[in-house]
């Protein structure tokens, strides 16, 4: 340790410490010197130490001092960590619980973790075991390698105090230093504050002797042992066999989220959700929900729209299995469905709008954003009601926002059917896909390409269908537009004449 330039002192300091060993500060010599002071055993023990050091060549170091395993600073330290970067902090009732735990006791025996025990919930617990039954109390001794950078002439003041290594070794036999050795690395620097600041700097050297060859040995065997209990513990949080699906058979597992709503009359939002799977060759797990609500958010303005920000998370499964082999069999996907409420302060809640959208028939992440739009009523009462009463016009059946899937018949005629454009739902869908076919050969997967050609060419098909469908809806509204002018305004050929 070096620093400080003043010619009547030498600042530059080297001290050998060994693990556990008692170097004294110019404060504990004064303190100790006293034997009114004394109050322990060890601080007898401390007197009688420092009376031997005065009456040999007295102590050798000056700045460089430690604090022991034994030291009352040690228990201080760790009774007064921080938690936080607050100036201010007061520890909370868990800090000061956890100082009373003595974690480096050495003697602590071991629990009987698989006896079965009948009293499960102790009510009232002692001390002592509180401290045998803790799960952080665990075995460790500390050491403080410590500096006195007060000014020349001013040892011995406590608020000069500096820690420059601390030092804690486990009943494993893990040792811990911080900071670290320096190495190749430039020396540490402690900046003093005062009238007169001073830099100090500081280096860290390892000279023990090197570890014989029964040593290394016995260091190895500790590594495996304990890589050997993390990987035990590691397996036993996932199961050791892999779950394959049948030959034929597609897994899906969609990780999602409602990110947001915007967009929308009322404030107060939340959405119900749920997952439509086709009826044919579609299955998912008995216990799994295909359904949700969100909690109740309020909104915030975001430009021009009003956000509520939900960060609802789901996760459904589903199965299907692909029986028919022809070419023209396309498998339907499953369809999301949304419905957006708003509740006021009289627990009353408006429709404020459906949407739908098919999953995505791609692995990978996805965000999404449904288009919603409600029933409209025409006529002034109905939107009176529908802000002093609530309530509104619903829909029946929720799959009705697209084609349900129990409808059989060749044209779904939504006739006298009034909607207004609303908000939208923002999701963010996280899907995994597992077939066999991914890990087939080649040769096989030629073979066994059908579940996996039909979703690619589905997803083509239904963004064709959507433009067809557009098309065919533009022509409908163009031809009920003809039908509605006089006869005189429409030309024999179907034209409209100006």
């Amino acid at each position: 340790m070096a620093g400080g330039h003043r010619p009547d002192e030498d600042e530059e300091e080297e001290a050998v410490i060994g693990w556990q060993e008692k170097l004294f500060s110019q404060f504990e010599v004064d303190l100790y010197q006293n034997e009114a002071a004394c109050q322990s055993p060890l601080d007898h023990q401390y007197c009688q130490e420092i009376l031997k050091l005065e009456d040999s060549d007295g102590r050798k170091n000056r700045r460089i001092f430690t604090y022991t395993d034994s030291d009352r600073f040690t228990n201080l330290e760790e009774h007064c960590q921080k938690m936080t970067t607050a100036a201010s902090e007061m520890p909370s009732f868990l800090v000061e619980r956890m100082a009373n735990v003595r974690r480096r006791r050495q003697d602590r025996r071991g629990m009987e973790g698989g006896i079965l025990k009948s009293r499960i919930v102790t009510w009232e617990p002692s001390e002592e075991f509180v401290r045998n039954n803790h799960v952080i109390n665990t075995p460790l001794q500390t050491m403080y390698i410590m500096a006195d950078l007060g000014p020349y002439g001013k040892l011995g003041y406590k608020k000069y105090e500096h820690v420059l290594c601390t030092l804690k070794v486990d009943s494993n036999g893990v040792i811990t230093v911080k900071p670290d050795f320096t190495g190749l690395k430039g020396p540490y620097r402690i900046e003093t504050e005062g009238e007169k600041p001073e830099l100090w700097k500081y280096t860290i050297d390892n000279v023990s002797s090197l570890a014989q060859p029964e040593e290394e040995e016995r260091e190895q065997r500790v590594f495996k042992d304990l890589y050997g209990r993390h990987k035990e513990y590691l397996s036993s949080l996932v199961d050791t066999d892999f779950e394959t699906t049948v030959p034929g058979a597609l897994r899906l597992f969609v990780n999602g989220e409602v990110v947001s709503a915007q967009g929308y009359e009322y404030d107060n939002l939340y959405v119900h959700f749920f997952v439509e799977l086709p009826t044919t060759n579609w299955s998912s797990p008995a216990f799994q929900q295909l359904s949700g609500i969100t909690q109740t958010c309020a909104t915030k303005s975001l430009g021009m729209d009003k956000v509520a920000y939900f960060s609802y998370p789901f996760t459904f499964e589903a199965s299907f299995l692909h029986e028919d082999e022809s070419a023209g069999a396309l498998p339907e996907w499953p369809v999301l469905y949304c419905e957006v409420h708003s509740l006021d302060f009289w627990q009353r809640y408006r429709v404020e709008g459906y949407g739908a959208v098919v999953l995505p028939a791609t692995p990978g992440a996805h965000t999404l954003r449904v288009s919603t739009w409600r029933p409209l009523e025409l006529g002034t009462v109905a939107e009176l009601r529908r802000f002093f009463i609530g309530g509104s016009l619903e829909l029946e059946d929720l799959s009705y926002v697209r084609i349900p899937g129990t409808f059989k018949g060749e044209r779904l005629s939504r006739f006298g059917l009034r909607t207004e454009t609303t908000g939208s739902v923002t999701f963010r869908l996280h899907c995994l896909q597992q077939s066999r076919a991914f890990m087939e050969s080649s040769s096989l997967r030629k073979r066994m390409r059908s579940v996996l050609d039909r979703l690619e060419g589905f997803s083509q098909q239904s963004s064709i269908h959507n433009v067809l469908e557009a098309f065919r809806r533009a022509r409908r509204r163009m031809q009920e537009a003809r039908e509605s002018l006089p006869q005189d305004l429409v030309s024999p050929s179907g034209a409209m004449v100006r």
